[in-house]
């Protein structure tokens, strides 16, 4: 093993050895916040009855939520995208403000989620919290290692990792989010010395850890490499059946299935039986290629060997077919997958929505959200709601899907996502509704609800909103966007550079030419 390691890792090295009023007003509410939640900690204390010492709890709950979104108001609007790590840093340390506030792995899991696509304001905040002597959890420090990875700021990450070795914090957990970055930025080989170093960071190699090696490097189809060090691994480290599925989804992934044939006889070899997870990998390897007479053979087939579909191939298949705009057969997969008694689950729900409303049969598709989930006792989740608000917003109906956004907004089982946002943009610039609609929409996602934009979401705007004659504005997103360090698209670039040279803004023009450089 240390020589195959040594011959893939030879080039590369991973050093882990040794505005005043609203302020203001924001601190009134916080602290009127914090006055209400003791006032129900001590009214709790005496005797009551349980239905009403659950009303109060629930509303002790609702106002430490707001005390911390307060919090998270003050620290935010403290926070200027754009700035460096130290200015961050020295601008919430010098705020007497920022430094009353008391802080909790609440409070800096929510900032970090925040900031989990703007590094340096995530990083910024994470110091300035170890600064007031906080001490940070595993969590925290897991969740920043990821952002730092997604980001592609690996030396940040390496030199957290090791600061982490230090402390002792470091999880088979954390490991497997920095793998899963490095490979992602094409650096593999440093996944494989981590794996490596397991024993420095007081970890084993053993089937679990391989098998989060093998299956980082699979999904990022460096599935020859995988192979090559299972098979140096497995004289001393017993494989499992998952291994044996990390293999199968791996070849599908890269287009040679005929090895996936080859791994389930492989498995069957070692005594482990092939299961549903097993053929549904390969089912999704037919979806993906359209092929759908093969994907009916196979739910036969899987039928004839004891390997019943489950939901989760249900659902490939049918969200596949309505992908490839095959509705009706779609349908019918939900038909067939209910009539053998398999049980409907959320995500089956979703990709039935989905399909309903592509079909154009939108009642059926609210008649299934208001009425057939909750009688099979399916709890709706954020794409749920995604789906039927995409579905009133792609048949012109905003008003009730903003009135669904609202209901989400006041839903304890989800809260809204970027992703909720997309379909309701979109109707903003269809509809004409920039100044008003629009402008409301985004100030809910950034202060309400603490959503950070992606490159998605900044492509979308600067698209929309140089159609819509507002350059200036897509320009002003456009430098937010490179202040996080989030790099936009090529095309997004060409065509606000279009727009700002039509408007005479040749400064804009200048620094937009600068960054195409750099893509």
């Amino acid at each position: 093993m240390a020589a195959l390691l040594g011959n893939c890792l030879r080039t590369t090295r991973v050093p882990l050895d040794p505005s005043p009023s609203c302020a203001l007003y924001l601190a009134y509410c916080n602290n009127c916040s914090r006055a209400l939640s003791s006032l129900f900690v001590s009214s709790l204390d005496k005797t009551e009855s349980p239905h009403f010492a659950k009303r109060k709890l629930d509303c002790r709950e609702q106002c430490l939520d707001s005390t911390t979104q307060a919090d998270i108001g003050i620290l935010v609007a403290k926070v200027r995208v754009g700035n460096s790590l130290d200015e961050i840093l020295q601008s919430l340390a010098h705020d007497q403000l920022c430094n009353s506030i008391q802080l909790s792995p609440v409070l800096v899991n929510k900032l970090l989620f925040q900031f989990k696509d703007d590094w340096k304001s995530a990083l910024g905040v994470f110091r300035w919290a170890e600064s007031r002597g906080y001490k940070h959890t595993s969590e925290a420090y897991d969740t920043l290692v990821d952002s730092l990875g997604k980001m592609k700021q690996m030396d940040e990450m390496t030199a957290l990792l090791e600061e982490m070795q230090k402390g002792q914090l470091v999880t088979l957990k954390t490991l497997g989010k920095a793998m899963r970055r490095f490979s992602g930025a094409g650096q593999w080989e440093n996944a494989v010395r981590l794996f490596d170093k397991l024993g420095t960071f007081g970890l084993e190699k053993n089937t679990e850890s391989m098998n989060l090696l093998l299956d980082t490097l699979c999904k990022e189809r460096k599935v020859e490499q995988a192979r090559e060090i299972f098979l140096e691994l497995k004289s001393h480290i017993s494989p499992n059946a998952n291994t044996f599925n990390i293999f199968i989804h791996g070849w599908c992934k890269i287009n040679r299935v005929e090895e996936a044939y080859w791994t389930i006889q492989e498995m069957r070899g070692h005594g482990f039986l092939p299961c549903v997870i097993s053929y549904s990998t390969i089912v999704q390897f037919y979806c993906r290629r359209c092929d759908f007479s093969k994907v009916y053979e196979l739910l036969d087939e899987m039928e004839a060997l004891g390997s019943t579909p489950n939901v989760v191939t249900y659902t490939t298949v049918m969200s596949a077919l309505a992908k490839s705009e095959k509705y009706e057969e779609a349908l019918q997969i939900a038909h067939r997958m209910k009539s053998v008694g398999c049980k409907p689950d959320t995500l089956f729900y979703n990709s039935l929505i989905h399909s309903l409303g592509r079909a154009g049969r939108q009642q059926e598709a609210v008649h299934v959200f208001e009425e057939e989930m909750p009688s099979t006792g399916v709890s709706p989740n954020a794409s749920t709601y995604n789906s039927m608000i995409a579905m009133l917003c792609h048949h012109a109906q905003e008003l009730k899907a903003l009135k669904l956004l609202k209901e989400m907004e006041t839903s304890r089982i989800c809260k809204p996502d970027v992703q909720t946002y997309y379909p309701l943009l979109k109707s903003c610039f269809r509809t004409g509704k920039v100044d008003s609609l629009l402008r409301q929409l985004l100030d809910d996602m950034i202060k309400k609800h603490n959503l950070s934009l992606d490159v998605s979401a900044y492509t979308l705007l600067i698209h929309g909103l140089c159609r819509a004659n507002q350059c200036e504005w897509a320009y002003r997103l456009f430098e937010e966007m490179i202040g996080k360090d989030i790099m936009p698209r090529y095309q997004t670039c060409q065509l606000l550079l279009e727009n700002v040279k039509l408007k005479h803004l040749y400064d804009a023009a200048k620094k937009i030419e600068i960054v195409m450089q750099k893509l």
